[in-house]
C-alpha cells in the first residue's frame, strides 16, 4: 500500500523554477505598469532611462545623447546602490546626481548582468 507523503524537501531545480516564475511575474508586472503611462512597451534601457530621470529630478528638458547614456549610468547605479555596489556622494552644481563605487560587481556573464539589474528594477520600484 502506497501512501501520499509529502516531502519533506523541495527539490533544488523545482526552487529555482518557482523562483524564476515568480521573479519573471514581478519583472513583467513591473514592466507593464511602468510601460501604461508611455503607451508602448518599454525594454530594459529605456527604464533604466526614466530612473536615471527621476533621480535626475529637474523639470522636463530635452537631453543630448552623452546626457542620455549618463543618464542611463545614474539608473544602474540608483538600482544598485541598495545591493551595497554603489554609493551616492552628492550632486554637482548643475544638480546631476554622482556615484562611487563601493564594490567591485561580480564577474557575470551578460544574461547574469542583466538578470541582476533587472532584480533591482523590480526591488527599485517596490520600494520607492
Amino acid at each position: 500500500m502506497w501512501l501520499a507523503i509529502k516531502p519533506k524537501f523541495v527539490p533544488l531545480f523545482a526552487l529555482s523554477i518557482e523562483m524564476d516564475y515568480v521573479f519573471e511575474k514581478a519583472w513583467n508586472d513591473t514592466v507593464s505598469r511602468i510601460s501604461a503611462s508611455y503607451g508602448e512597451k518599454l525594454d530594459y534601457a529605456a527604464i533604466l532611462f526614466l530612473i536615471g530621470v527621476q533621480e535626475l529630478s529637474h523639470d522636463y528638458q530635452k537631453f543630448k545623447k552623452n546626457e542620455k547614456l549618463e543618464l542611463i549610468h545614474i539608473g544602474i547605479c540608483s538600482v544598485l546602490a541598495p545591493y551595497g555596489y554603489y554609493k551616492f556622494i552628492g550632486r554637482d552644481e548643475q544638480g546631476w546626481p554622482h556615484f562611487e563605487r563601493t564594490e567591485s560587481l561580480p564577474n557575470l556573464s551578460p544574461v547574469e548582468q542583466e538578470l541582476l539589474v533587472r532584480k533591482a528594477i523590480v526591488k527599485y520600484f517596490s520600494e520607492n
